[in-house]
């Protein structure tokens, strides 16, 4: 599938966002032809991690999340990593930006704990969805029914476990961002 035009939103946190669940799907977008743009907190390096403990690269962030609409873009990439999620899910920007793709039919693609954002920003409610096991119970107490599987759509949302998911993960968000708007995403947000 090729998302040539297509612009994909890509958020990582300044500082524990795990490297291969950003570098991978970022890299899965670029090449099937979309253009990706690199969203934090604020410009400069991004900071990721491997295991959530081991130090990887640093990453340039493009823009910061109060220059950016979800108008912008067709579709947005939540790695996880437990210190970035949280750190994500605690800018109201960047849950108010996530609510905004959900209302508009854009799809989005979490892993691991990115669903955390999710839940932030109340986008679980009614929908099924995988993350990292840890999440399970945060999920169902937030309305979303969790599964134990490699990789999970629901209306646009494609979600997945943990970096060992990232093939499967990354081919189906290519996948759904080729689709482009989900209607029956944008009436469950």
């Amino acid at each position: 599938m090729t998302l040539q035009g297509k612009k994909i939103a890509i958020l990582i946190a300044p500082r524990g966002t795990e490297e291969p669940e950003f570098a991978q799907p970022k890299a899965a977008v670029e090449q099937a032809g979309g253009g990706v743009t690199v969203i934090s907190l604020e410009t400069g390096g991004a900071e990721t991690f491997n295991n959530d403990l081991d130090p990887g690269k640093t990453f340039a962030v493009d823009k910061a999340i109060a220059d950016v609409s979800a108008a912008d873009f067709d579709g947005l990439i939540i790695p996880g990593g437990c210190v970035g999620a949280d750190t994500l899910r605690s800018s109201d920007k960047v849950v108010s930006f996530v609510s905004d793709f959900f209302a508009a039919g854009k799809p989005v693609a979490a892993i691991c704990h990115a669903p955390w954002t999710l839940i932030e920003a109340d986008q679980v409610r009614g929908r099924t969805l995988t993350s990292f096991p840890t999440l399970a119970t945060d999920i169902r107490n937030a309305g979303g029914t969790w599964v134990d599987q490699e990789v999970v759509v629901d209306q646009g949302l494609v979600t997945s476990r943990t970096p060992d998911d990232l093939p499967a993960f990354c081919a189906k968000l290519v996948e759904e961002f080729g689709e482009g708007k989900h209607v029956a995403q944008a009436e469950t947000a």
